[in-house]
């Protein structure tokens, strides 16, 4: 039940985008009941819903490993941010021994 800032969008991606997660639906006092709760249970243990989630999740599991393995692209992102920091600190003027 997504009440501030961002986390009605992380509930649309977990949901919708990801395929990782379940939303509970609020009742009429704005609370989420035992038997929302316990159908949203049932239905990632049980439903076809549930074995979306667990299929999804391995899927993302394994392309964040592929990401942060050398020549991923996490790892070359960030090699590209310190090549690109330390390009800028060589041109910088306090580098080349000017004051700015």
């Amino acid at each position: 039940m997504p009440q501030w800032t961002d986390q009605p969008t992380n509930a649309k991606f977990i949901e919708d985008v990801w395929g990782t997660g379940i939303r509970a639906k609020v009742g009429e006092e704005g609370l989420i009941g035992r038997k929302e709760i316990m159908k949203c249970i049932e239905e990632v243990m049980d439903g076809e819903k549930g074995c979306k989630i667990r299929n999804n999740a391995k899927k993302w599991k394994e392309l964040a490993k592929e990401a942060v393995t050398d020549g991923g692209s996490t790892d070359c992102n960030i090699n590209e941010f310190v090549a690109y920091v330390n390009a800028m600190a060589d041109n910088s003027p306090k580098a080349n021994g000017k004051r700015v």
